[in-house]
């Protein structure tokens, strides 16, 4: 018999905890803006300088296209305001950049279409609540951008921070085993939908279907007269690799393949590197180090991967987070990488079973497999109804993901019945819209 045995705490005393915890910050304080002096062109030049500086004009570019896609490149700026704002200080497993065009569809193991989160590169831990208002901004930013009426998008905001509080309250009263198992099937769920947002999801799920490895290799891919499948370049999303990366490719591969599960491993036996691309991605990512990798066997099938530079994340260099023992101590053995890859696995419910990490000398990368029918919801072009739909879907696996953790129990006796935050968050995004588009402008002037 083990001596040394100690009960873990229940669930109604962890809500106890969670609800103790509003003396400490009560939920009406959460609608504060940060107190400090605020530098937010200074924290975006500060990103750039580490950055590939040929690319930087072209993050630039893409940033200023709308205040929206400004909000999408700033979560270090968020980061940093959130630190110098109130929070409840229960800290959970985090996304850390959680706004609605993180979110979208792609293949489960099963090969079946699972709808997600789907950008780790700032996941680390922090307050429950910065997800959720990194979630709320999104909404009340992206409804202003497309238009919407204040009364539309007030519904979509608050019906999303109503929704998180309903999933966290009904995860945690579920064991730790049937949390872990639960998931977003896609054609499970589209029954559930009124026929507009079922409409929006069938266009998108087509989308997704369609962004398949097989057809990026042939849109991006040409045989040369040996049958060796090699990138066409197409400056600048599409490009030429540094010599130090190409000599060390192989190398690099049997990094990645150590980390991958032994399955995994095996299968990339069957495959020879054919070819390496740089391959620029994204809004707020544009700068930071990504490639494409061809792997091809004896027969022309073809893998392709992306590996995907990973650096510090910006809850812990601008939010100034504190990090759990362990994950820290990984990041020091295996590098940013490994953080991005556990806690994609943490926050996931399905993930990429070729996920993988590695250390190269230009910095550390995830390795993940690109297009595998990876596709998101155009929140621009959605209707209105679908649009609170979507927003209510998105705070719905956020829930999921916050219930992994252990204080995820005193997050949900913190929310209670959710009317006090959902005052708090929906007056906070507001504020924090206008607050994010007189830095777009600040961005634009300068």
């Amino acid at each position: 018999m083990v001596t040394d045995w100690t009960p873990q705490p229940s669930h109604s005393a962890l809500l106890q905890r969670g609800a103790e915890a509003r003396h400490r910050t009560p939920r009406r304080a959460l609608a504060g803006l940060p107190t400090g002096v605020r530098d937010p062109l200074g924290v975006l030049a500060a990103q750039n300088r580490d950055r590939q500086q040929d690319l930087v004009p072209l993050r630039r570019e893409r940033m200023s296209a709308s205040p929206f896609a400004f909000f999408r490149g700033t979560a270090a700026l968020m980061a940093a305001d959130l630190a110098d704002a109130p929070h409840s200080g229960i800290l959970v497993a985090s996304c850390g950049d959680a706004h609605v065009s993180n979110f979208g569809f792609y293949a489960s193991p099963q090969r079946s279409l699972v709808f997600d989160l789907n950008d780790f590169d700032e996941s680390a831990w922090a307050p429950w609540e910065w997800d959720v208002k990194r979630l709320v901004a999104s909404i009340v930013i992206g409804g202003q951008a497309s238009g919407r009426t204040d009364a539309v998008i007030d519904e979509a905001a608050t019906a999303a921070v109503a929704t998180y509080a309903r999933g966290i309250a009904r995860a945690t009263a579920r064991s730790p085993k049937d949390r872990y198992f639960s998931h977003f099937d896609v054609q499970a769920t589209r029954g559930l939908l009124d026929k507009a947002s079922q409409k929006a999801i069938r266009s998108s799920v087509k989308q997704a279907e369609k962004r398949t490895g097989e057809r990026a290799v042939r849109r991006l891919t040409e045989a040369d007269a040996g049958g060796r499948r090699v990138f066409l370049h197409q400056e600048p999303t599409t490009g030429p690799v540094e010599s130090e990366i190409l000599a060390n490719v192989h190398e690099l591969v049997e990094q990645y393949r150590a980390t991958a599960s032994p399955d995994v491993a095996l299968l990339f036996e069957h495959y020879g590197v054919s070819d390496v691309a740089r391959r620029v991605v994204g809004v707020g990512s544009v700068g930071t180090r990504c490639y494409l990798v061809l792997f091809q066997d004896g027969e022309d099938n073809t893998l392709l991967m992306q590996p995907k530079q990973a650096s510090q994340s910006v809850l812990v260099e601008y939010g100034r987070m504190p990090q759990p023992d362990a994950l820290q101590r990984l990041i020091d053995v295996h590098g940013e990488g490994a953080r991005v890859v556990s806690m994609q696995r943490i926050l996931q419910a399905l993930s990429d079973p070729f996920l993988g990490h590695l250390r190269a000398p230009n910095g550390d990368y995830y390795v993940r497999q690109f297009h595998d029918m990876k596709g998101g919801v155009e929140v621009e072009e959605l209707d209105d109804g679908p649009f609170v739909t979507y927003a209510q879907a998105c705070a719905a696996v956020i829930a999921r993901a916050h219930s992994q953790s252990v204080t995820a129990s005193e997050v949900a006796g913190y929310v209670g019945g959710g009317r006090a935050v959902t005052a708090a968050l929906l007056g906070w995004g507001r504020a924090y819209a206008e607050l994010s588009r007189a830095d777009y402008d600040a961005f634009l002037a300068s």
